[in-house]
């Protein structure tokens, strides 16, 4: 799938389903709320967050819930994404959305952390090009570093459609190449009685303290 047939895929989501889970291509809200948690977890509540693929910005309501406080931009190459966001948090004063395409534009500075929650999934051209580029493109901005989600190849079974990457060499890679302060989590279920699929890995440009 190329990057244009992915916003189409997306865009298409929105019009069968509108402000929903299911138009960011996740069942439910509660397993959601789990990606969240764990992304936002040790982040200090006054950082400011850049949240990239943020989707209809369902990352928001759950920071502004839990204590943060800080900046946050909203990013995603979908415009009806970016609109509607605009459109129901357009009060929150310390929120800013924009239309973002990894591939052509380049990330804002003076913000703490990239979270990136499932743009990585998708089966695209080059998958593993395009991790590398969005985490470096990302380290090289943020003042303290990114923390995003994949789906591992420790699984079950494999969607044809989707990207599941080993979790060891996405570490290797990242602890080479990107950053020493490689951490990785790989025990959690976004479900009850589900099996964990996925993983978490943060990058730091130093020791989280």
């Amino acid at each position: 799938m190329m990057i244009k047939d992915l916003k189409a895929h997306y865009q298409l989501l929105y019009a069968q389903s509108g402000d929903s889970p299911a138009a960011v291509q996740y069942p439910t809200h509660d397993s959601q709320v789990v990606r969240f948690s764990i992304l936002s977890h040790g982040i200090d509540k006054t950082c400011n967050i850049i949240d990239l693929g943020c989707g209809l910005a369902d990352m928001l309501p759950y920071l502004r819930q839990n204590g943060f406080t800080g900046k946050y931009l909203g990013c995603d190459f979908v415009p009806e994404f970016i609109e509607l966001a605009k459109g129901k948090y357009g009060e929150d004063l310390n929120a800013k959305f924009m239309e973002f395409n990894i591939l052509q534009d380049e990330i804002p500075t003076g913000y703490d952390y990239v979270l990136i929650s499932g743009i990585f999934n998708n089966k695209i051209k080059n998958n593993q090009e395009f991790i590398e580029l969005a985490l470096k493109e990302s380290m090289a901005k943020v003042n303290i570093g990114v923390v995003f989600n994949a789906l591992s190849d420790y699984v079950q079974y494999q969607d044809e459609t989707l990207f599941y990457i080993s979790p060891l060499s996405l570490f290797d890679y990242c602890k080479r190449n990107i950053t020493p302060y490689v951490t990785l989590k790989h025990d959690y279920l976004t479900k009850p009685g589900g099996f964990p699929y996925e993983f978490t890995m943060s990058l730091r440009h130093k020791e989280a303290s």
